[in-house]
C-alpha cells in the first residue's frame, strides 16, 4: 500500500505493524479540515492493507494534538478536504465510523497533551498508552461548542455517564495519570517510555492469532458502534448548531485576540 499521498499523516510499516502520526508539529498537530478528511481516510486504507496487523497512532513532536484548528475555519483552506457545514455531519460521523471498522487492533501512543477532537479519535482506540503528564480534554464546550464528535460516545463507556459529563460539560483536562486511575486510558508513563511501550503491545498483537484478535476486537466493536449509532447524529447535529451560536463566534474572537470569553447568560 502506497501512503505518499498524505500529505499530514505519516505512515512507516514495520514488521506488519503500520505507525500512523499525525505530522503538523508546527502547530501542534492541529487538525485542519484537510488533515481531519486524511484521518477519515487513513483507517479505510489501513483495513485493506494485507502487510498490516496492527497499527500505533502517536503524534509528532512532544504534543499528540490539540484537536480542531478552529481558526482555521475562517481561514482559506486547501481544497483537500471537503470541509464546510453542508457535510459536517457526513464526515464527522464517517470518521468515527471508519475508526471502529478496522478489523487490525490500534493503539494508541499519547505522547502529549490530547484535546477534543483528537482526545476522541485516541480514546476510541482500542489500547491506549499515555504520557503522565499529558493532558487530555474534550474541550469544545470551551469553545461554545457542543461536544459531538464522539466524546458523548466514548467518554461515559469508559468512565460512567456522571463522571464523564463533568468533564464534557466544564471542558477540564485531566493529567496522563489521573485518566489511567479513572481509567480513562490503559497505562500512564513517563513520556519517554510512551511510544516504546505502545510498540510493544501493537507488536505483541500484530505477532498474535489473527483472526483470534481482530474478531475478539470486532465483538466489543458492535457494543462501541451500537452507542455510536445510537448517540452521534444528535450529538453532530447538536454541535452543527452550536457553531452557528454567538458564544462559538465570541469564543473564536477571544481566542484571536488571546482574552477570556465573554459567553452569553441566559435570562431566568
Amino acid at each position: 500500500m502506497d501512503y505518499s499521498a498524505y500529505e499530514f499523516l505519516t505512515v512507516e510499516v514495520s514488521q506488519r505493524v503500520a505507525t500512523v502520526t499525525l505530522n503538523r508539529p508546527e502547530a501542534r498537530n492541529a487538525v485542519t479540515s484537510a488533515m481531519h478528511h486524511e484521518i477519515e481516510q487513513i483507517w479505510l486504507d489501513l483495513a485493506e492493507d494485507r502487510e498490516v496487523n496492527a497499527i500505533l497512532l502517536t503524534g509528532a513532536g512532544d504534543t499528540f494534538s490539540i484537536g480542531g484548528d478552529v481558526l482555521s475555519r475562517v481561514r482559506p483552506t486547501k481544497p483537500k478536504g471537503r470541509g464546510g457545514r453542508r457535510i459536517f455531519m457526513a464526515d464527522g460521523r464517517r470518521v468515527i465510523e471508519n475508526l471502529l471498522d478496522v478489523e487490525q487492533p490500534i493503539v494508541a501512543a499519547i505522547n502529549g497533551d490530547a484535546l477534543g477532537f483528537a482526545a476522541n479519535i485516541a480514546l476510541l482506540c482500542d489500547i491506549t498508552v499515555a504520557a503522565e503528564t499529558a493532558k487530555l480534554a474534550d474541550t469544545h464546550v470551551a469553545l461554545g461548542a457542543v461536544a459531538g464528535d464522539g466524546g458523548a460516545v466514548i467518554w461515559p463507556l469508559l468512565i460512567g455517564p456522571n463522571r464523564a459529563k463533568e468533564f464534557l460539560m466544564l471542558g477540564d483536562t485531566i493529567t496522563g495519570a489521573d485518566a489511567a486511575r479513572i481509567g480513562l486510558v490503559n497505562y500512564a508513563l513517563p513520556a519517554a517510555q510512551v511510544v516504546p511501550k505502545a510498540r510493544e503491545l501493537a507488536q505483541r498483537l500484530a505477532d498474535g492469532p489473527t483472526w483470534a484478535i481482530r474478531w475478539s476486537k470486532l465483538a466489543v466493536n458492535k457494543w462501541l458502534k451500537q452507542q455510536a449509532n445510537l448517540i452521534m447524529d444528535a450529538g453532530l447535529a447538536y454541535e452543527a448548531v452550536s457553531l452557528m451560536a454567538k458564544d462559538h463566534q465570541e469564543a473564536l474572537q477571544a481566542l484571536r485576540e488571546k482574552r477570556k470569553p465573554n459567553f452569553v447568560r441566559v435570562a431566568k
